[in-house]
């Protein structure tokens, strides 16, 4: 077992024999990549449509690539004066202008949550598959763009790290850590102590330090105050599109009835009929949610809302405002 959680944090475990699976529990490695043609029309560039969630308010705007200093040369009639660099003008008494160049491209970092409280759902998907297919979608049309894309998959007892390049092996390499991180994910599993998000997003913040597109995709189960420090900076210095994976489950519990829930080694029977446990289990259900929308408020970073309930790609392309295909 930890020469398999190795071979996952290096992405080199070797290609699983294929076994039919129901593509709404588990991702495997050949359905992530059948998605690769239809990532199509999807966009983490600047300009974004107008009903686009990333084209709201100024704040959660993307900035897209940044620019490179490249000379300096005298001002000439028509330059743009917001490109005259003052300290030199002043110092050789002529005036200068800095010419700077575009990057050719935009590190993306993709952060996957595969956590067991992932391997959850009541309507169509488990909300880690949501996740998968979510990741995978972003990764192939980031790299379609130009960009260079990496990512961080994390289970309860594994993170595999993938840094950013610009070519199909490493997407690859990706996918496939996802997917084995996917397959870990089973009722019968043995009990462990989670992976903190915080830890995870301390690995984002080295890895990405500035400049890059950050995409988290989690239930952000598990925050703090120290996470929410670690979104404050990783904000100000990247671009931060936080998706919130939900089912409508937490959202809303059925009345007199009453729930059994296991963790795979302890089994509980939760009585809905009163109340109380109903308020206890929403505001359980909803408290992180809603300290991840004060994130938005508060830092400016754009959170995207995806429901295990509804597949992927429709929610995402709505969400980009563009139409059904």
């Amino acid at each position: 077992m930890q020469d398999r959680a190795a071979r996952i944090r290096t992405a080199t475990l070797p290609a699983a024999p294929r076994v039919a699976r129901d593509p709404r529990i588990h991702a495997d490695l050949e359905h992530l990549r059948t998605l690769d043609r239809r990532a199509t029309g999807l966009s983490f560039l600047p300009r974004q449509p107008a009903r686009s969630i990333l084209n709201g308010r100024h704040a959660s705007r993307l900035r897209g690539r940044g620019l490179n200093f490249e000379d300096l040369r005298d001002y000439l009639p028509g330059d743009d004066i917001r490109a005259i660099d003052w300290k030199v003008t002043a110092r050789t008494g002529r005036p200068h202008v800095r010419v700077m160049t575009e990057e050719r491209d935009r590190p993306a970092l993709i952060v996957v949550d595969q956590r067991m409280s992932m391997f959850f759902g009541s309507v169509l998907n488990m909300k880690s598959v949501t996740a998968a297919e979510a990741a995978a979608l972003s990764a192939f049309r980031i790299l379609d763009q130009g960009d260079r894309v990496g990512g961080i998959v994390f289970g309860d007892a594994v993170v595999a790290e993938v840094r950013p390049q610009r070519s199909r092996a490493a997407l690859n390499r990706f996918l496939s850590a996802l997917a084995e991180a996917n397959d870990l994910l089973r009722p019968d599993a043995p009990a462990v102590e989670p992976v903190g998000l915080t830890q995870v997003m301390r690995a984002v913040a080295r890895i990405a330090p500035r400049n890059h597109l950050v995409i988290v995709l989690s239930d952000f189960d598990g925050i703090d105050d120290q996470t929410a420090r670690i979104v404050s900076g990783l904000a100000r210095r990247n671009d931060l599109v936080l998706v919130t994976v939900t089912d409508p489950l937490g959202e809303g519990l059925e009345t007199n009835v009453r729930l059994v829930v296991s963790d795979g080694t302890l089994q509980a029977e939760i009585d809905t009929r009163g109340a109380d446990s109903r308020r206890r289990l929403r505001d359980f259900a909803t408290g992180r949610l809603a300290e991840v929308l004060d994130w938005q408020r508060r830092f400016g970073v754009p959170v995207l809302p995806l429901s295990a309930a509804e597949e992927t790609l429709p929610q995402m392309r709505r969400l980009m405002g563009l139409g059904p295909r």
